[in-house]
């Protein structure tokens, strides 16, 4: 755990993970005790928050696949199921690309740690791929099925903006 005091920081605690780091920013000024009270309950809050967003998807390539089968009945009405969908180590310029020729997926491992609904947004959208190579009209129309589509848009651009990797785009394979 990393405790950072701000002079510029007035009243609010904010608290995040960077790697196994529990990062907790609070304002110079706190006390001691109001400083152990509130690391306390950050973490208690952020780890309420993660329970909450915790995907089982995240544990094996297996369980990528049997999700991927439940998204496809959901919002694509069981019309693709990959043949194999894996971790793959971190992309330069994808979260995600598929190749529909074999019908397999392969997801970044920059993804394990985002939310359960943005993973299953890059899930439905290589999904959509299987059916529809390009992003074309009726390539958005199976991808927006998903509702919260532009949010994990905005999501996934915001990370990449935060994080400096220019990755703009999910993508497939010629």
């Amino acid at each position: 755990m990393e405790v950072r005091r701000s002079a510029r920081r007035r009243s609010t605690v904010t608290a995040y993970r960077e790697g196994d780091t529990l990062v907790v920013l609070i304002p110079a000024g706190m006390s001691r005790a109001e400083e152990r009270h509130w690391v306390a309950e950050m973490e208690r809050k952020l780890q309420r928050t993660e329970t909450r967003r915790a995907s089982p998807s995240r544990e094996s390539d297996g369980a990528l696949l049997a999700r991927c089968a439940q998204l496809s009945a959901r919002y694509l009405d069981r019309s693709v199921l990959p043949a194999s969908v894996r971790w793959v180590p971190p992309m330069r310029t994808r979260w995600a690309s598929c190749t529909p020729a074999d019908t397999t997926i392969r997801v970044s491992e920059r993804l394990r740690d985002v939310p359960a609904w943005v993973l299953d947004y890059v899930l439905v959208h290589e999904l959509a791929h299987l059916r529809e190579a390009g992003h074309n009209a009726r390539f958005w129309e199976l991808v927006r099925r998903y509702p919260k589509t532009e949010r994990a848009i905005g999501y996934l651009e915001g990370l990449s903006a935060a994080a400096g990797w220019g990755i703009s785009e999910l993508d497939t394979d010629d």
